[in-house]
């Protein structure tokens, strides 16, 4: 029995090893392997997609930040220049304008 045995092994052996593919699952899996490339590039496109435009949302945040900082600023600057005491201030220090009697003194700076 055992060499029976032994027949039916190798002739399923044989059967398995010579199964060949036909040209319609050839077919097949050339179609899945193709659009398995296609949807794997496509992930990548939008991944990269979505880095870029997280990039520019970074810049973009970063942007907003600095002309809201400046428009505090400004705002600030504006409520300032509402006082007549800060212009008086404000023009001697900038443009060297004195009260009357007042002289300016312009003394030479330190080099070091």
């Amino acid at each position: 029995m055992t060499e029976t045995k032994q027949k039916l092994v190798k002739k399923t052996r044989k059967k398995k090893k010579t199964r060949k593919l036909t040209p319609f699952v050839k077919l097949i899996c050339f179609i899945l392997i193709g659009v398995s490339a296609f949807l794997l590039f496509e992930v990548a496109r939008e991944i990269y997609t979505t880095v870029e435009l997280r990039r520019q949302l970074a810049e973009a945040e970063e942007k907003y930040q600095e002309v809201k900082d400046e428009n505090a600023y400004l705002t600030t600057e504006r409520e300032k220049l509402t006082d007549p005491e800060y212009v008086q201030s404000y023009a001697r220090g900038n443009y060297m304008l004195s009260k009357d009697g007042e002289q300016i003194f312009y003394l030479p700076e330190k080099e070091d």
